[in-house]
């Protein structure tokens, strides 16, 4: 599933093309994706509309109109946007085609068609705007994204950190693959609970974090060109995992066997002597009155 990593890359492999490029039509394969298509306002919101830029929120893109229309996209499982020639033929899962000003399409293609599309109309976007970014959490790039602000959150959180981390209420875009990378660069076991780590900890959650986000779009940035290429398959990011699906495989820091467990329904891997267990703080002994 691609998370904020592939997202970005996605992002800034379109931006240096898209802006200042009208959208002349619309096509739509007719299938429900996990939303209703909004053909009747894609067509009267972003028809005939120039691109202006093109941001992220959590694991959205936000492709901006110079009217000030936002149409809103979610690759969902398997979802992909390719920048093509008109005259290539469509792909058997494309469900969305934008036919632009200098002769190419901007695609969508979602094999399992759990993404969705969106927009905000130009008199509504400020507000729709506004309200969809309150339900999203803090960016684990973003300022906001800090030991103290995140203490703070998870002061009486029960559940787990690494569910915790993945919780887009709580932290955008955090997913399973890097929240399991995140922990074990941070040292931390995943079923720690939120609401037991220290501000020490978060710290260096935190750093984690961000190095291996970071880490993820520069690696994908190498492989931009792919996704824009005719083949229409998106340039993911090539990094090398330390933790994520090697189980029985050797810590690269330690050599312990790697572990896979089940946490929340979801396949979880960590070092079982680079993050251990956290032993509950003990309570303190209270003296009997004599």
């Amino acid at each position: 599933m691609p998370e904020l990593p592939e997202v970005e890359v996605t992002r800034l492999g379109l931006l240096p093309h898209l802006p200042t490029l009208k959208i002349i039509n619309i096509w739509w394969s007719g299938k429900k994706l996990r939303t209703p298509m909004p053909l009747q306002l894609l067509q009267r919101s972003i028809k005939q509309q120039e691109i202006s830029t093109i941001d992220r929120r959590a694991k959205y893109l936000l492709f901006r109109m110079t009217n000030k229309a936002v149409l809103v996209v979610h690759l969902g499982m398997t979802g992909k946007l390719s920048l093509l020639q008109q005259d290539i033929p469509k792909a058997k899962h494309d469900h969305l085609a934008l036919s632009l000003s200098n002769g190419k399409e901007l695609r969508f293609n979602d094999s399992r068609r759990f993404g969705s599309v969106t927009v905000w109309p130009p008199d509504r976007a400020e507000e729709m705007e506004r309200d969809f970014s309150a339900k999203e959490g803090m960016e684990p790039l973003g300022k906001e994204f800090t030991p103290q602000s995140l203490l703070a959150l998870a002061s009486n959180k029960k559940l787990a950190i690494k569910p915790f981390l993945m919780n887009s209420k709580y932290v955008a875009g955090i997913g399973n693959i890097y929240a399991n990378e995140t922990l074990f660069k941070a040292g931390i076991h995943p079923n720690t609970p939120a609401q037991h780590i220290t501000k020490k900890q978060w710290q260096k959650i935190v750093a984690a974090a961000k190095s291996t986000l970071k880490q993820a779009i520069a690696a994908g940035g190498t492989t931009i060109s792919d996704f824009l290429g005719s083949s229409g398959q998106p340039g993911y990011f090539q990094l090398q995992l330390n933790v994520y699906g090697k189980k029985d495989t050797p810590c690269p820091q330690c050599q312990s066997l790697v572990l896979k467990t089940e946490l929340a329904g979801r396949a979880t891997f960590c070092c079982p002597r680079c993050q251990p267990k956290q032993q509950p703080a003990k309570k303190p002994c209270r003296k009997k009155k004599t």
